[in-house]
Protein backbone atom coordinates (compact mmCIF):
# COMPACT_ATOMS: atom_id res chain seq x y z
CA UNK A 1 0.00 0.00 0.00
CA UNK A 2 1.70 3.71 -1.18
CA UNK A 3 0.99 5.90 1.98
CA UNK A 4 3.68 8.72 0.43
CA UNK A 5 2.51 9.83 -2.83
CA UNK A 6 3.58 12.99 -4.93
CA UNK A 7 1.33 15.57 -3.48
CA UNK A 8 1.91 14.50 0.21
CA UNK A 9 0.71 17.26 2.97
CA UNK A 10 -0.15 19.00 -0.63
CA UNK A 11 -4.01 20.08 0.36
CA UNK A 12 -4.35 22.44 -2.41
CA UNK A 13 -3.27 23.08 -6.01
CA UNK A 14 -1.64 26.12 -5.42
CA UNK A 15 0.61 24.53 -2.95
CA UNK A 16 0.59 21.20 -5.29
CA UNK A 17 2.40 24.20 -8.03
CA UNK A 18 4.44 25.71 -5.63
CA UNK A 19 6.30 22.97 -4.02
CA UNK A 20 6.66 21.13 -7.64
CA UNK A 21 7.98 24.17 -9.04
CA UNK A 22 10.22 25.71 -6.34
CA UNK A 23 10.43 23.85 -3.44
CA UNK A 24 10.88 19.98 -4.79
CA UNK A 25 14.39 20.64 -6.63
CA UNK A 26 15.81 22.59 -4.11
CA UNK A 27 19.50 21.53 -2.46
CA UNK A 28 20.09 21.68 1.26
CA UNK A 29 21.76 23.58 3.27
CA UNK A 30 21.97 21.69 6.69
CA UNK A 31 23.39 24.32 8.89
CA UNK A 32 23.01 22.94 12.39
CA UNK A 33 23.16 19.04 13.00
CA UNK A 34 24.30 16.17 15.54
CA UNK A 35 25.82 14.05 12.57
CA UNK A 36 29.34 12.17 13.20
CA UNK A 37 32.07 14.22 11.55
CA UNK A 38 33.71 10.75 11.90
CA UNK A 39 31.17 8.66 10.00
CA UNK A 40 31.39 11.29 7.13
CA UNK A 41 35.41 11.39 7.05
CA UNK A 42 35.59 7.34 6.91
CA UNK A 43 32.12 6.92 4.45
CA UNK A 44 30.37 4.93 6.79
CA UNK A 45 28.47 1.96 5.08
CA UNK A 46 25.91 1.48 7.52
CA UNK A 47 25.27 -2.10 7.89
CA UNK A 48 21.36 -2.60 8.72
CA UNK A 49 18.13 -0.39 9.18
CA UNK A 50 19.26 -0.32 13.17
CA UNK A 51 22.72 1.37 12.70
CA UNK A 52 21.12 4.26 10.42
CA UNK A 53 17.89 4.09 11.89
CA UNK A 54 17.38 3.50 15.47
CA UNK A 55 20.83 3.64 17.09
CA UNK A 56 20.78 6.39 18.29
CA UNK A 57 17.70 7.66 18.21
CA UNK A 58 15.51 8.70 21.50
CA UNK A 59 12.30 9.88 19.41
CA UNK A 60 11.90 6.52 18.65
CA UNK A 61 12.66 5.13 21.92
CA UNK A 62 10.20 7.57 23.17
CA UNK A 63 7.50 5.98 21.41
CA UNK A 64 8.56 2.69 22.47
CA UNK A 65 8.41 3.03 25.76
CA UNK A 66 4.88 4.34 25.39
CA UNK A 67 3.91 1.60 23.69
CA UNK A 68 5.12 -0.88 26.40
CA UNK A 69 8.59 -2.12 24.98
CA UNK A 70 10.87 -3.05 27.51
CA UNK A 71 14.34 -1.06 27.60
CA UNK A 72 16.41 -3.83 26.28
CA UNK A 73 14.99 -3.45 22.88
CA UNK A 74 15.31 0.38 22.98
CA UNK A 75 18.87 1.48 24.82
CA UNK A 76 19.98 -2.47 26.05
CA UNK A 77 21.37 -5.76 24.91
CA UNK A 78 18.88 -6.88 22.56
CA UNK A 79 19.97 -8.15 18.96
CA UNK A 80 19.63 -5.38 16.61
CA UNK A 81 17.24 -7.10 14.46
CA UNK A 82 15.21 -7.75 17.77
CA UNK A 83 14.89 -3.97 17.97
CA UNK A 84 13.98 -3.05 15.14
CA UNK A 85 11.14 -5.71 15.17
CA UNK A 86 10.09 -3.79 18.06
CA UNK A 87 10.01 -0.22 16.66
CA UNK A 88 8.51 -2.04 13.53
CA UNK A 89 5.70 -3.38 16.07
CA UNK A 90 5.02 0.19 17.37
CA UNK A 91 5.00 2.25 14.21
CA UNK A 92 1.18 1.82 13.59
CA UNK A 93 0.38 2.91 17.03
CA UNK A 94 2.08 6.41 16.38
CA UNK A 95 -0.40 6.99 14.31
CA UNK A 96 -1.05 11.21 14.07
CA UNK A 97 2.59 11.57 15.65
CA UNK A 98 5.05 13.00 13.57
CA UNK A 99 6.97 9.83 13.38
CA UNK A 100 4.65 7.79 11.36
CA UNK A 101 4.78 10.41 8.66
CA UNK A 102 8.92 10.44 9.06
CA UNK A 103 9.24 6.44 9.65
CA UNK A 104 7.34 6.23 5.69
CA UNK A 105 9.21 9.47 4.12
CA UNK A 106 12.16 8.18 4.59
CA UNK A 107 11.62 4.20 4.32
CA UNK A 108 10.41 5.69 0.49
CA UNK A 109 13.07 7.79 -0.05
CA UNK A 110 16.22 6.07 0.83
CA UNK A 111 15.09 2.57 -0.24
CA UNK A 112 11.67 3.00 -2.42
CA UNK A 113 9.73 1.23 0.36
CA UNK A 114 6.15 2.23 -0.17
CA UNK A 115 4.82 -1.14 2.06
CA UNK A 116 3.63 0.36 5.46
CA UNK A 117 6.00 -0.73 8.19
CA UNK A 118 4.09 -3.37 11.23
CA UNK A 119 5.32 -6.52 12.66
CA UNK A 120 4.28 -8.35 9.77
CA UNK A 121 6.25 -6.14 7.35
CA UNK A 122 9.56 -6.20 9.48
CA UNK A 123 10.92 -9.07 8.03
CA UNK A 124 11.01 -7.96 4.27
CA UNK A 125 11.53 -4.16 4.85
CA UNK A 126 14.64 -5.47 6.69
CA UNK A 127 16.01 -7.76 3.77
CA UNK A 128 15.20 -4.77 1.40
CA UNK A 129 16.75 -1.94 2.87
CA UNK A 130 19.90 -4.01 3.94
CA UNK A 131 20.69 -4.49 0.42
CA UNK A 132 20.48 -1.19 -0.50
CA UNK A 133 22.42 -0.18 2.45
CA UNK A 134 25.50 -2.11 0.81
CA UNK A 135 25.90 -0.09 -2.04
CA UNK A 136 27.75 3.03 -2.48
CA UNK A 137 24.38 5.17 -2.91
CA UNK A 138 23.51 5.07 0.79
CA UNK A 139 27.21 5.50 2.43
CA UNK A 140 27.13 8.64 4.11
CA UNK A 141 28.64 10.54 0.78
CA UNK A 142 25.95 8.60 -0.86
CA UNK A 143 23.16 10.07 0.93
CA UNK A 144 24.75 13.20 1.00
CA UNK A 145 24.81 13.21 -2.65
CA UNK A 146 21.86 11.70 -3.19
CA UNK A 147 19.89 14.68 -1.36
CA UNK A 148 22.00 17.24 -2.71
CA UNK A 149 23.25 18.91 0.66
CA UNK A 150 25.57 21.28 -0.24
CA UNK A 151 26.60 22.05 2.84
CA UNK A 152 26.36 20.69 6.19
CA UNK A 153 27.68 21.73 10.04
CA UNK A 154 27.92 20.00 12.52
CA UNK A 155 27.90 20.14 16.23
CA UNK A 156 31.64 20.50 17.96
CA UNK A 157 32.98 20.96 21.46
CA UNK A 158 36.08 23.19 22.22
CA UNK A 159 38.03 20.20 23.06
CA UNK A 160 37.31 18.44 19.79
CA UNK A 161 40.65 17.79 17.83
CA UNK A 162 38.63 18.36 14.54
CA UNK A 163 40.68 15.57 13.12
CA UNK A 164 38.11 14.00 10.94
CA UNK A 165 36.72 17.20 10.03
CA UNK A 166 40.62 17.83 8.23
CA UNK A 167 39.85 14.40 6.91
CA UNK A 168 36.38 15.32 5.26
CA UNK A 169 38.18 18.64 4.05
CA UNK A 170 41.30 16.65 1.94
CA UNK A 171 38.71 13.78 1.10
CA UNK A 172 37.31 15.61 -2.14
CA UNK A 173 33.30 15.06 -0.99
CA UNK A 174 31.45 17.58 -2.95
CA UNK A 175 29.35 18.58 0.03
CA UNK A 176 30.89 21.32 2.13
CA UNK A 177 31.37 19.97 5.47
CA UNK A 178 32.30 22.49 8.79
CA UNK A 179 32.54 22.45 12.28
CA UNK A 180 29.80 24.16 14.63
CA UNK A 181 31.08 25.71 18.00
CA UNK A 182 29.13 24.28 20.68
CA UNK A 183 31.09 25.64 24.31
CA UNK A 184 28.16 24.39 26.85
CA UNK A 185 30.57 22.83 29.26
CA UNK A 186 32.47 26.18 29.36
CA UNK A 187 29.67 27.30 31.94
CA UNK A 188 28.79 24.25 33.29
CA UNK A 189 29.86 24.45 36.59
CA UNK A 190 27.57 23.52 38.72
CA UNK A 191 29.39 19.95 38.44
CA UNK A 192 32.70 20.52 39.57
CA UNK A 193 34.61 17.57 38.91
CA UNK A 194 33.36 17.31 35.57
CA UNK A 195 34.03 21.11 34.84
CA UNK A 196 37.45 20.66 36.01
CA UNK A 197 38.13 17.71 33.96
CA UNK A 198 36.95 19.28 30.94
CA UNK A 199 39.49 22.00 31.51
CA UNK A 200 42.54 19.60 31.97
CA UNK A 201 40.76 18.71 28.01
CA UNK A 202 40.50 21.84 26.71
CA UNK A 203 44.59 22.93 27.87
CA UNK A 204 45.31 19.92 26.07
CA UNK A 205 43.24 20.11 23.22
CA UNK A 206 44.43 24.33 22.96
CA UNK A 207 48.01 23.86 24.28
CA UNK A 208 47.38 26.39 26.77
CA UNK A 209 48.64 25.81 30.40
CA UNK A 210 45.28 26.94 32.11
CA UNK A 211 46.38 28.49 35.65
CA UNK A 212 43.69 30.94 36.24
CA UNK A 213 40.82 32.70 34.60
CA UNK A 214 43.02 34.86 32.31
CA UNK A 215 44.37 31.93 30.67
CA UNK A 216 41.02 29.95 30.20
CA UNK A 217 39.62 32.33 27.98
CA UNK A 218 42.99 32.56 26.30
CA UNK A 219 42.77 28.72 25.43
CA UNK A 220 38.71 29.24 25.00
CA UNK A 221 39.87 32.08 22.11
CA UNK A 222 42.49 29.59 20.60
CA UNK A 223 40.17 27.09 20.05
CA UNK A 224 37.28 29.39 18.10
CA UNK A 225 40.57 30.71 16.67
CA UNK A 226 41.18 26.81 15.22
CA UNK A 227 37.81 26.68 14.65
CA UNK A 228 37.63 29.45 12.48
CA UNK A 229 40.65 28.63 10.43
CA UNK A 230 38.83 24.83 9.93
CA UNK A 231 35.93 26.72 8.28
CA UNK A 232 33.86 27.13 11.25
CA UNK A 233 30.85 30.25 10.90
CA UNK A 234 28.61 29.71 13.44
CA UNK A 235 28.51 28.88 17.28
CA UNK A 236 25.37 26.94 18.92
CA UNK A 237 24.47 26.81 22.72
CA UNK A 238 21.80 24.69 24.50
CA UNK A 239 20.56 26.69 27.38
CA UNK A 240 17.59 26.33 29.54
CA UNK A 241 17.61 29.90 29.60
CA UNK A 242 19.95 33.30 28.21
CA UNK A 243 21.71 33.97 31.45
CA UNK A 244 21.68 37.87 32.46
CA UNK A 245 23.10 38.16 36.18
CA UNK A 246 26.19 40.38 35.28
CA UNK A 247 29.09 40.78 36.78
CA UNK A 248 32.84 42.06 37.14
CA UNK A 249 35.40 40.71 35.12
CA UNK A 250 37.22 40.26 39.10
CA UNK A 251 33.75 38.36 40.11
CA UNK A 252 33.89 35.88 37.29
CA UNK A 253 37.43 34.84 38.06
CA UNK A 254 36.73 34.43 41.72
CA UNK A 255 33.90 32.02 40.79
CA UNK A 256 35.93 30.11 38.39
CA UNK A 257 39.26 30.17 40.90
CA UNK A 258 36.77 28.39 43.43
CA UNK A 259 35.33 26.00 40.79
CA UNK A 260 38.66 24.87 39.73
CA UNK A 261 40.04 24.25 44.00
CA UNK A 262 37.03 21.79 43.95
CA UNK A 263 34.55 24.13 45.63
CA UNK A 264 30.90 24.12 45.07
CA UNK A 265 29.34 27.00 43.99
CA UNK A 266 25.36 28.47 44.42
CA UNK A 267 22.89 29.03 41.85
CA UNK A 268 23.67 32.78 42.12
CA UNK A 269 27.70 31.94 41.35
CA UNK A 270 26.68 29.59 38.03
CA UNK A 271 24.72 32.04 36.96
CA UNK A 272 26.97 34.79 37.27
CA UNK A 273 29.97 32.92 35.30
CA UNK A 274 27.19 31.91 32.71
CA UNK A 275 26.40 35.09 32.16
CA UNK A 276 30.07 36.64 31.93
CA UNK A 277 31.03 33.64 29.65
CA UNK A 278 27.79 33.85 27.03
CA UNK A 279 28.85 37.52 26.99
CA UNK A 280 32.63 36.70 26.26
CA UNK A 281 31.20 34.12 23.44
CA UNK A 282 29.08 36.63 22.16
CA UNK A 283 31.96 39.01 21.58
CA UNK A 284 33.93 36.38 19.90
CA UNK A 285 31.57 35.46 17.73
CA UNK A 286 30.85 39.30 16.60
CA UNK A 287 34.43 39.53 15.76
CA UNK A 288 34.57 37.04 13.29
CA UNK A 289 31.38 37.48 12.00
CA UNK A 290 30.10 34.29 12.79
CA UNK A 291 26.10 33.67 13.40
CA UNK A 292 25.14 32.40 17.07
CA UNK A 293 22.54 29.96 17.45
CA UNK A 294 20.42 30.01 20.43
CA UNK A 295 18.77 26.92 21.56
CA UNK A 296 16.27 27.89 25.21
CA UNK A 297 13.72 26.32 26.98
CA UNK A 298 14.73 22.23 27.26
CA UNK A 299 13.91 20.88 30.50
CA UNK A 300 16.65 17.78 30.40
CA UNK A 301 17.29 14.52 32.32
CA UNK A 302 13.92 14.40 34.31
CA UNK A 303 14.36 10.96 35.29
CA UNK A 304 16.91 10.53 37.81
CA UNK A 305 16.70 7.04 37.41
CA UNK A 306 17.23 6.52 33.86
CA UNK A 307 19.62 9.34 33.82
CA UNK A 308 21.90 7.06 36.23
CA UNK A 309 21.12 3.84 34.51
CA UNK A 310 21.43 4.98 30.66
CA UNK A 311 23.04 8.62 30.84
CA UNK A 312 21.72 11.91 29.02
CA UNK A 313 20.41 12.08 25.27
CA UNK A 314 18.10 8.61 25.86
CA UNK A 315 15.02 10.52 25.86
CA UNK A 316 14.00 11.57 29.31
CA UNK A 317 14.28 15.63 28.21
CA UNK A 318 10.91 17.98 27.49
CA UNK A 319 9.43 21.32 27.42
CA UNK A 320 10.52 23.71 29.82
CA UNK A 321 8.07 26.14 31.35
CA UNK A 322 10.64 28.68 32.09
CA UNK A 323 10.73 32.65 31.88
CA UNK A 324 12.59 33.25 28.78
CA UNK A 325 11.93 37.08 27.55
CA UNK A 326 13.74 39.49 30.02
CA UNK A 327 16.76 37.25 30.16
CA UNK A 328 16.61 37.05 26.64
CA UNK A 329 16.56 40.60 25.94
CA UNK A 330 19.15 41.84 28.62
CA UNK A 331 21.82 39.68 27.17
CA UNK A 332 21.10 40.94 23.71
CA UNK A 333 20.91 44.30 24.66
CA UNK A 334 24.50 44.18 26.64
CA UNK A 335 26.19 42.60 23.34
CA UNK A 336 24.09 45.40 21.16
CA UNK A 337 25.27 48.12 23.38
CA UNK A 338 28.88 47.29 22.83
CA UNK A 339 28.25 46.89 19.18
CA UNK A 340 29.26 43.22 19.50
CA UNK A 341 25.63 41.74 18.78
CA UNK A 342 26.69 38.53 15.81
CA UNK A 343 24.09 37.31 13.86
CA UNK A 344 22.11 35.59 15.90
CA UNK A 345 19.14 32.83 15.55
CA UNK A 346 16.86 31.96 18.27
CA UNK A 347 15.17 28.42 18.65
CA UNK A 348 12.48 28.29 21.23
CA UNK A 349 11.45 24.74 22.42
CA UNK A 350 8.03 26.49 24.17
CA UNK A 351 5.69 26.97 21.43
CA UNK A 352 4.17 29.43 24.10
CA UNK A 353 7.24 31.74 23.09
CA UNK A 354 6.42 31.87 19.37
CA UNK A 355 5.28 35.38 19.81
CA UNK A 356 7.93 36.51 22.26
CA UNK A 357 10.51 35.27 20.36
CA UNK A 358 9.52 36.40 17.02
CA UNK A 359 9.21 39.89 18.77
CA UNK A 360 12.42 39.77 20.76
CA UNK A 361 14.63 39.40 16.99
CA UNK A 362 12.66 42.78 15.78
CA UNK A 363 14.11 44.35 18.88
CA UNK A 364 17.90 44.27 17.29
CA UNK A 365 17.30 44.71 13.44
CA UNK A 366 20.38 47.36 12.51
CA UNK A 367 19.38 47.79 8.78
CA UNK A 368 23.16 46.07 8.32
CA UNK A 369 22.22 42.88 7.49
CA UNK A 370 18.57 41.46 6.17
CA UNK A 371 17.38 39.42 9.00
CA UNK A 372 20.57 39.86 10.91
CA UNK A 373 18.18 38.32 13.90
CA UNK A 374 16.27 35.31 12.87
CA UNK A 375 13.47 33.24 14.71
CA UNK A 376 14.68 29.32 13.78
CA UNK A 377 12.54 26.53 12.63
CA UNK A 378 10.88 24.47 14.95
CA UNK A 379 13.18 22.14 16.64
CA UNK A 380 13.00 18.65 18.75
CA UNK A 381 9.55 18.67 19.86
CA UNK A 382 7.96 21.34 17.41
CA UNK A 383 9.44 20.38 14.46
CA UNK A 384 6.47 18.37 12.95
CA UNK A 385 3.58 20.02 10.64
CA UNK A 386 1.32 21.65 13.60
CA UNK A 387 4.47 23.56 15.04
CA UNK A 388 5.78 24.41 12.20
CA UNK A 389 2.89 26.44 10.85
CA UNK A 390 3.02 27.75 14.58
CA UNK A 391 6.52 29.32 14.10
CA UNK A 392 5.51 30.32 10.18
CA UNK A 393 2.62 31.88 11.28
CA UNK A 394 4.53 33.89 14.14
CA UNK A 395 7.25 34.89 11.78
CA UNK A 396 4.83 36.21 9.11
CA UNK A 397 2.69 37.88 11.66
CA UNK A 398 5.72 39.71 13.46
CA UNK A 399 8.68 39.72 11.19
CA UNK A 400 9.73 39.24 7.56
CA UNK A 401 9.00 35.36 6.61
CA UNK A 402 10.69 36.05 2.81
CA UNK A 403 14.12 36.48 5.04
CA UNK A 404 13.82 33.46 7.23
CA UNK A 405 16.90 31.11 6.64
CA UNK A 406 15.06 27.69 6.95
CA UNK A 407 15.16 24.57 8.46
CA UNK A 408 17.47 22.63 9.82
CA UNK A 409 17.79 18.75 10.63
CA UNK A 410 19.39 19.12 14.29
CA UNK A 411 19.63 15.18 14.15
CA UNK A 412 22.36 12.67 14.62
CA UNK A 413 20.99 10.07 12.11
CA UNK A 414 21.68 10.30 8.26
CA UNK A 415 18.23 9.23 7.53
CA UNK A 416 16.57 12.53 8.75
CA UNK A 417 16.73 14.32 5.17
CA UNK A 418 13.73 13.83 4.28
CA UNK A 419 13.06 16.49 7.06
CA UNK A 420 14.02 18.97 4.80
CA UNK A 421 11.10 17.83 2.30
CA UNK A 422 8.39 17.74 5.17
CA UNK A 423 9.31 21.12 6.19
CA UNK A 424 8.93 22.06 2.09
CA UNK A 425 5.81 20.28 1.70
CA UNK A 426 4.27 22.26 4.72
CA UNK A 427 5.53 25.87 4.00
CA UNK A 428 3.96 25.12 0.37
CA UNK A 429 1.30 23.81 1.54
CA UNK A 430 0.46 27.33 4.10
CA UNK A 431 1.27 29.64 1.27
CA UNK A 432 -0.78 27.46 -1.37
CA UNK A 433 -4.11 27.90 1.30
CA UNK A 434 -2.99 31.80 1.25
CA UNK A 435 -3.57 32.13 -2.13
CA UNK A 436 -6.60 30.19 -2.83
CA UNK A 437 -7.87 32.14 0.55
CA UNK A 438 -7.08 35.29 -1.88
CA UNK A 439 -4.84 36.39 1.22
CA UNK A 440 -1.85 36.53 -0.98
CA UNK A 441 -1.38 37.26 -4.51
CA UNK A 442 -1.33 34.06 -7.05
CA UNK A 443 1.87 35.43 -8.46
CA UNK A 444 4.42 32.63 -9.10
CA UNK A 445 7.41 35.19 -9.67
CA UNK A 446 6.87 36.56 -6.13
CA UNK A 447 6.18 33.44 -3.91
CA UNK A 448 8.20 31.07 -6.34
CA UNK A 449 11.56 33.32 -5.52
CA UNK A 450 10.11 33.35 -1.44
CA UNK A 451 9.82 29.76 -1.35
CA UNK A 452 13.11 29.05 -2.63
CA UNK A 453 15.15 31.22 -0.77
CA UNK A 454 13.49 30.45 2.35
CA UNK A 455 14.61 26.88 1.11
CA UNK A 456 17.74 27.45 0.44
CA UNK A 457 19.48 30.94 -0.68
CA UNK A 458 18.38 32.51 2.24
CA UNK A 459 20.37 30.43 4.53
CA UNK A 460 23.50 30.58 1.92
CA UNK A 461 23.69 34.19 2.19
CA UNK A 462 23.25 35.05 5.52
CA UNK A 463 25.47 32.57 7.60
CA UNK A 464 28.69 33.92 5.80
CA UNK A 465 29.96 30.86 4.78
CA UNK A 466 32.10 31.97 1.56
CA UNK A 467 33.89 30.03 -0.92
CA UNK A 468 37.10 30.71 -0.22
CA UNK A 469 37.45 28.68 3.10
CA UNK A 470 40.69 26.74 3.22
CA UNK A 471 40.98 24.81 6.19
CA UNK A 472 43.68 22.86 6.85
CA UNK A 473 44.57 19.46 5.08
CA UNK A 474 41.51 21.17 2.64
CA UNK A 475 41.01 21.08 -1.21
CA UNK A 476 40.92 25.05 -2.74
CA UNK A 477 38.23 26.76 -2.81
CA UNK A 478 38.03 26.25 -6.62
CA UNK A 479 37.59 22.50 -5.53
CA UNK A 480 33.87 23.90 -3.56
CA UNK A 481 30.95 22.15 -5.70
CA UNK A 482 27.96 23.99 -6.40
CA UNK A 483 24.63 22.60 -6.84
CA UNK A 484 23.20 25.15 -10.27
CA UNK A 485 19.70 25.75 -9.79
Amino acid sequence: MKFIGEDFLLTTKAGRRLYHQFAETEPIFDYHCHLSPRDIAENRQFKNLFEIWLEGDHYKWRAMRSNGVDERFCTGEADPFEKFKAWSATVPHTLRNPLYHWTHLELQRYFGIDELLDGTSATRIWKQASEKLATPDLTTHGILKKFRVTTLCTTDDPTDDLKYHERIAASGIATRVLPAFRPDKALAIADTNRFNEWVDRLTQASNVDVRNFSTFLDALRQRHDAFHEHGCRLSDHGLNQCPANFCSDETAASIFSKTRGGKSTSPEEQSQFATFMMLFFGRLDAEKSWTKQLHLGALRNNNTRLLRKLGPDTGFDSIGDLPQAAGLAAYLDRLDQENALPRTILYNLNPADNYAFATMIGNFQDGTIPGKLQLGSGWWFLDQKEAIEWQINALSNLGLLSRFVGMVTDSRSFMSYPRHEYFRRVLCNLIGRDVENGEVPDDDALLGSMIRNICYANAENYLNLNTNIDAPGSRSSAGLSTVSK
